[in-house]
């Protein structure tokens, strides 16, 4: 039997690349906190230091699930799963808001349910080799 990977289906493709958007808005966020914290005039430069440098850490999960999806690797749909589980959060809390932020959680929500969706795809976990149960 061989140990080479079966082809990459569509739909882990796009998981990938919801993960990795998600993980690339963190990123973007987060750096934008670090600019401001440290060339803006912010109420606590060291809190939004330090909220910029968080923000990236925490982009490096999706980033990290991202590139193992695309490697068709079984451990990346966990860190996935639960980076769109927690997107969900500030989704909720973006569309309870007002005026511009309605939409920009209704994308988060769309992304986040979209890469559940994928992640939980059949044909996702069988090109990730994860077993379903055992009758």
């Amino acid at each position: 039997m061989s140990d080479a990977p079966s082809p990459r289906p569509a739909r882990l493709a796009a998981a990938a690349a919801t993960s990795g958007l998600e993980g690339l808005a963190l990123v973007a966020y987060g750096v934008y906190m670090l600019v401001m914290g440290l060339l803006g005039r912010p109420e606590s430069p060291s809190q939004a230091e330090m909220g910029g440098l968080t923000m990236i850490a925490l982009g490096a999960l999706p980033l990290v699930a991202a590139r193992g999806l695309l490697l068709q690797r079984s451990w990346s749909r966990g860190p996935a799963l639960i980076t769109h589980l927690m997107a969900l959060i500030p989704a909720w809390t973006l569309l309870r808001s007002s005026g511009a932020l309605i939409p920009v959680g209704m994308v988060l929500a769309v992304v986040a349910v979209s890469g559940l969706v994928l992640l939980v795809n059949p044909a996702t976990t069988r090109a990730l080799g994860i077993r379903g149960p055992q009758s």
